[in-house]
């Protein structure tokens, strides 16, 4: 309770500001009532009869409901009571404790000192005093230095206390902002994987569909052949498709094709109708893990694109390269009619572009004499 009292919560501080403003009137009250049976405020040579200063002590202790909204102007409405009320010396020093939470060191400067000052006058409207002036001066001036100095601490601990809330809602955030970024981060990548398996494999299907379209009578060997194509590409697609989105929690991850999967990728365009003249002199094993399928994703969707938009259909594709000067891919394809790249919408080359920065490289890609020429330059540490 205490330490609630010290340091405000973060939350609702009604009831808390109630139970200290009691706390502090019974504070004041109590102090003012040993210092009143243990001065002088009973000697026949008081300014003011006991009753009339314990009267005006709990007016002053009374005051102090306003502390919180005035606590300068209530602590300079007290001081001079203590000039004539020895009950008032206990509210004049929760008030000065109260300034010393808000104000500043010299503002409480002058509020110690004066209340100091208080003392002299005091022994002077005294008319036999029991006690020499130097002893109310020092009295005073230690009580004042106790609330002062207390009110201090209480005022550099309340600050510090709130720097640690708030740096600890900062870093709260900031975890939050960093969940939401990976949350943000995995989606995009499902979906770009998402867009690579689709677009490859539908585009087979594709493929396969339209020769079966573009030739009027077809062999019950040669539709079979075609059906079972189809039929494996959509069973291969939903396949990969759950492997990249259904993977239980508390499961490994499945295998994602990498360079060593390149010769299976392009007997699949190969087997769907397509000519690929493929060569690779980087051997399957060498890149890393994350290179190796970045590079089997963008010859895939590089495959996809030839497939959708150029002629033939036909298409080159090279990689070479090596550790410490980088892994470079080219995938050329012939245009159809005036030689210019159609793409709808574009979003194959823009996901292989996104995938290409992601791993820290570059892509060129356009018209080229008659053919499209796509490159990505990938970083391979040495």
């Amino acid at each position: 309770m205490l330490f609630a009292l010290l340091v405000p919560p973060a939350g609702d501080r009604g009831g808390r500001d109630r139970v200290a403003d009691g706390l502090a009137i019974v504070l004041a009250v109590a102090y003012g009532a040993v210092m009143v049976r243990l001065g002088d405020a009973t000697d026949p040579g008081a300014l003011l009869p006991w009753p009339a200063d314990v009267a005006i002590g709990l007016a002053c202790a009374a005051a102090l409901l306003v502390r919180r909204r005035h606590p300068l102007a209530l602590t300079v409405a007290l001081l001079p009571f203590g000039a004539v009320s020895v009950m008032a010396t206990g509210a004049i020093l929760v008030a000065l404790f109260t300034a010393a939470i808000r104000l500043r060191p010299p503002v409480l400067l002058a509020l110690g000192a004066a209340d100091v000052g208080t003392a002299g006058v005091y022994f002077l409207l005294h008319d036999n005093p029991a006690w020499d002036i130097w002893v109310d001066v020092v009295m005073r001036g230690l009580t004042a230095a106790v609330a002062l100095g207390w009110g201090l601490f209480t005022q550099a601990y309340r600050r510090l206390t709130a720097s640690l809330r708030e740096h600890a809602a900062r870093l709260e955030a900031e975890q939050h902002l960093r969940a939401d970024q990976a949350r943000l981060t995995e989606r995009a990548r499902i979906a770009r994987e998402m867009h690579d398996v689709l677009a490859h494999r539908m585009s087979l299907i594709s493929l396969h569909a339209g020769a079966l379209e573009v030739r009027g009578t077809v062999a019950p060997e040669e539709l079979s052949t075609a059906a079972g194509a189809i039929r494996a590409g959509a069973h291969e697609a939903l396949e990969e498709l759950r492997a990249v989105v259904g993977v239980p929690r508390g499961r490994p991850e499945p295998p994602q094709p990498g360079l060593g999967d390149l010769p299976d990728l392009v007997d699949g365009v190969r087997g769907a109708g397509m000519a690929v003249d493929f060569a690779s002199a980087v051997p399957a094993d060498a890149p890393p893990l994350v290179l190796s399928r970045a590079a089997y994703r963008i010859v895939q969707e590089g495959l996809t694109n030839a497939h959708r938009h150029g002629a033939g259909p036909a298409a080159a594709v090279r990689l070479r390269g090596a550790a410490g000067h980088g892994l470079r891919i080219t995938i050329v394809n012939p245009l159809r009619g005036t030689g210019e790249a159609a793409s709808p919408g574009g979003l194959g080359l823009v996901g292989i572009a996104e995938r290409v920065a992601l791993a820290g490289g570059t892509v060129r890609y356009g018209p080229e004499q008659g053919e499209f020429r796509l490159e990505a330059e990938l970083p391979w540490p040495a």
